[in-house]
């Protein structure tokens, strides 16, 4: 009985962690949502805000998007203004030259966040950041524990 017991500890705790754990954060902004994946699958959904112009590509600092493309989540920030965020590595060296060839400054600071600290209600009003995905303050706990920096995460319009 013993071992069986120890065998069954030994197994739940070596799945546990990778079980929450994604290797890729899709987003689909057409549809407000952010995924979680695993193996190429889904294994978490979320509904998003984004920006007060939510639909293109981001390209100057201040147009109210979110990037579009292929980023990394490259770190975490438990002190925001939002409750906790993830920084998305954003802009990358096509978005710098794009701005720098329309002469604009590219932004940056985008992040995947909770609710502003101190408001957290239920349900949250589409399309109130400045460009970033925000989530629930409940769903971002999960999304914190299921991504570590160097994530990768792909944003589609």
């Amino acid at each position: 009985m013993k071992v069986l017991l120890s065998c069954c500890l030994l197994l739940f705790s070596s799945l546990a962690p990778a079980s929450s754990q994604a290797d890729k954060v899709v987003v689909h902004k057409s549809s407000y949502s952010l995924s979680l994946v695993r193996d190429g699958q889904v294994f978490k959904r979320f509904w998003i805000a984004l920006g007060s112009a939510p639909f293109g590509h981001k390209t100057r600092e201040g147009d109210q998007r979110t990037p579009e493309g292929r980023y990394l989540l490259d770190y975490k920030k438990a002190d925001s203004a939002f409750y906790k965020a993830i920084h998305i590595d954003y802009p990358n060296a096509d978005d710098l030259a794009r701005a720098r060839a329309m002469g604009v400054p590219p932004g940056g600071r985008i992040m995947i966040h909770g609710q502003r600290s101190g408001f957290n209600p239920r349900v949250q009003p589409s399309n109130w950041t400045n460009g970033c995905i925000a989530l629930l303050n409940q769903d971002m706990d999960e999304l914190w524990a299921a991504v570590a920096p160097g994530t990768p995460i792909e944003i589609y319009p």
